[in-house]
């Protein structure tokens, strides 16, 4: 396993994978979409995710974000170091999903992630310390969110056609009227827009990163023409694909 407290950078790219410890992951920066067995979530600044051991998860993180993370040693270092809040750590660690820090844990995690914590003694107090914060009544799990980080790879792998409120609705197991009050309450945007956001995003960094002509990254996000894509970018960004590229 890898050490005790870390920080890592997320990116557009998506993580999938599943190991046999139990993970907290601190938002310290940016927003960092996460699902855990199916359980869709966004983890910002003073909220975590929790991943139980052996469940399988994936995130991504479209504009970049920044996080603590606690890889729980497995075996007896819960019993050693946790002592009365060892029951209800394990209770916490066994129930995928979001919660909501208190200004005080904030504080807390942001001193760690300020701190040496390549060093055994602060690495090993500053993880119990989280540990036995979070056991209190002081953290409170957020309600389930959706499971963005599905829906992001859905509209990557079909960002060259057309995609409609019901495709969405059906990867969600929700209505279409139900998912677009979802989608306005968690994340600002009806599910089209979020849509057109995502295939916006994928349009510039082809731009960015490749050489295809314009019409072509067009084609592949989903716009029928180059003028309506062109117009698109601009709205949306500010610059046509040549200032983005000569910028870059």
């Amino acid at each position: 396993m890898t050490q005790l407290l870390s920080l890592r950078h997320y990116h557009h790219e998506q993580i999938a994978h599943s190991h046999e410890h139990a993970q907290l992951v601190f938002g310290l920066s940016g927003l960092l979409d996460f699902e855990v067995e199916g359980r869709g979530c966004r983890v910002a600044s003073h909220s975590l995710a929790v991943v139980p051991p052996g469940s399988h998860h994936a995130c991504a993180s479209p504009l970049g974000s920044h996080c603590l993370v606690l890889d729980v040693p497995e075996g007896g270092w819960l019993q050693q170091r946790l002592g009365h809040h060892l029951d209800a750590s394990r209770r916490l660690l066994e129930t995928p999903g979001r919660l909501d820090l208190s200004q005080a844990q904030g504080r807390l995690v942001d001193w760690l992630a300020a701190s040496p914590i390549d060093d055994h003694v602060i690495a090993q107090q500053g993880a119990a310390l989280l540990l036995a914060s979070l056991s209190g009544a002081s953290a409170a799990p957020a309600p389930v969110g959706l499971p963005l980080a599905s829906i992001d790879a859905h509209i990557d792998r079909h960002c060259a056609h057309p995609l409609q409120v019901a495709d969405l609705a059906r990867l969600c197991d929700l209505s279409s009227a139900r998912l677009h009050a979802r989608f306005v309450s968690e994340t600002g945007h009806t599910p089209m827009d979020y849509v057109r956001q995502r295939r916006l995003r994928l349009g510039r960094e082809l731009l960015l990163n490749s050489r295809l002509a314009v019409g072509e990254v067009a084609a592949r996000v989903g716009y029928g023409s180059q003028s309506a894509f062109t117009a698109a970018l601009v709205r949306e960004f500010g610059v046509t694909p040549r200032q983005l590229r000569s910028e870059a």
